[in-house]
């Protein structure tokens, strides 16, 4: 891969996300003509759900049909950092923009922003087909991409290390690549083929005295697996590769799926008061 394709895979598709709070990274992991309206875009950001975390609240709403208070999500917008370079390489400013939770959980530690804004975003990361994740292994050289430190995105090469990390139930794959805070969210890339095989989570940390010293090259992303398992879980399958499905089906789907929840646990709630 040749510096210039290094570029548009790596750097240009990371974001920087904040949260009020914190700051993490994401990726634009799709951006296409809005089914709707020809002349729009829309893209769709990939981070983890505790950069955004933040922005997600739970408070106490009356609802007249059950006669009780019930908790209702309350959820801001994100702001996300996108990037102009020149030169391949000279960052020529960024343009920030708010941009939609759609989707998000807390186990996975994933979450996916819709951008308000209806531009198309040139550069975009792949995710790895379905069919080649079992073909990834240890030795292979890969890339962590994100806003290390709030900076602005950068690249560490590496390979990966391990495989199979459970860490909490959820599988994790380990690298040695340079990671620290600020790169939760942002990418790991696959360096021979240019695809997005994980998202960078945690890092290792060592209690010594009363600090906390972290271990850079023992880095966890979320595996490229329980991404595609997440994505189908939030009904978001135009995001995991069906050509025919969209937004709008996807937010029909779970539009339902949600009032049929919702409808089930009042009649449980009106029997409990009968």
């Amino acid at each position: 891969m040749d510096i210039k394709a290094k570029h548009e895979k790596f750097l240009y598709p990371v974001v920087r996300v904040r949260s009020g709070k914190g700051t993490g990274s994401g990726t634009i992991i799709y951006s296409k003509p809005d089914p709707k309206r020809s002349d729009e875009y829309q893209t769709f950001v990939l981070t983890n759900h505790h950069v955004i975390a933040a922005l997600i609240e739970l408070e106490k709403a009356w609802d007249s049909v059950i006669k009780r208070k019930v908790e209702r999500e309350v959820i801001d917008f994100a702001d996300v950092e996108r990037f102009n370079y020149t030169n391949l390489s000279r960052l020529d400013g960024g343009t920030t923009g708010k941009a939609e939770i759609i989707a998000y959980d807390e186990d996975h530690d994933l979450a996916v922003l819709k951008l308000e804004s209806t531009l198309q975003y040139p550069y975009v990361a792949p995710l790895i087909p379905e069919d080649d994740i079992e073909k990834l292994t240890l030795f292979e050289d890969i890339a962590v991409s994100g806003c290390t430190m709030a900076h602005e995105p950068f690249v560490t090469f590496g390979q990966l290390t391990y495989l199979n990390e459970k860490i909490e139930g959820k599988k994790y794959y380990m690298v040695n690549a340079g990671s620290y805070f600020g790169n939760s969210g942002g990418a790991l890339f696959q360096v021979s083929t240019g695809h997005l095989i994980g998202v960078p989570s945690r890092l290792t940390g060592i209690q010594l005295g009363f600090g906390i010293d972290m271990v850079a090259h023992m880095g966890f992303s979320a595996a490229a697996d329980r991404i595609y398992e997440f994505l189908r879980e939030q009904e978001l399958d135009f995001l995991a590769g069906d050509e025919d499905d969209d937004y709008y089906k996807a937010m029909d789907r779970r539009d339902r799926k949600n009032r049929e929840a919702l409808m089930a646990l009042k009649a449980e709630l009106l029997r409990e008061d009968e």
